[in-house]
């Protein structure tokens, strides 16, 4: 026996709506929608702030000495996990470094 669908309306769902209508609206040209885009990182200056060779930086904090490289050069930008991490690793170097080394 096929199930009913229910009318009930939940606070995630009519901001889904909401969202997809003024996609919509966008795509066919009715309205100008802002695009909001995150503040860029400066890698090079986090790994210079904490005095380390990117080698250094690399194996202390667990990034990939390429994804290093391509974030300093500008060839992309660190995802938001990415990015929240070297913002800790900005204010608490020592911190992330002690909780590294007691794994």
């Amino acid at each position: 026996m096929p199930r009913k669908a229910t009318t009930k309306k939940t606070a995630f769902g009519a901001d889904l709506i909401e969202g997809m209508t003024l996609v919509l609206a966008h795509q066919r040209g009715k309205i100008e929608l802002d695009q909001v885009w995150p503040k860029p990182i400066d890698v090079k200056a986090i790994r210079r702030q904490v005095k380390m060779s990117q080698a250094e930086f690399s194996r202390t904090y667990g990034i990939s000495k390429r994804a290093l490289q391509e974030w300093e050069q500008g060839g992309r930008q660190p995802d938001s996990a990415a990015r929240a991490y070297l913002t800790v690793i900005a204010k608490e170097p020592a911190v992330v470094r002690r909780a590294l080394a007691s794994e």
